[in-house]
């Protein structure tokens, strides 16, 4: 999971996300600068708006849902 929360950071363009653990409780990273992972991986840090901040074991993700993309817009 971490390596493709790795991925998912370095994106271009980034697409928001959100993190599900196996509690249930969920985390929406909304943008690049909100997210943290620590350099071995088993910690990920998601900042609020507020700074306040979730500290998350990567030993509970369950599983990661990536927003859809919006279509991008043509030429007429």
């Amino acid at each position: 999971m971490i390596a493709d929360i790795r991925k998912l950071v370095h994106a271009v363009p980034f697409v928001p996300f959100t993190i599900h653990l196996a509690d249930g409780g969920q985390v929406r990273v909304p943008t690049v600068d909100h997210l943290a992972v620590s350099p071995t991986g088993g910690r990920v840090i998601v900042f609020a708006d507020d700074d306040t901040h979730d500290i998350l074991s990567s030993l509970l993700i369950s599983r990661i849902t990536v927003d859809k993309q919006p279509e991008p817009q043509g030429r007429s």
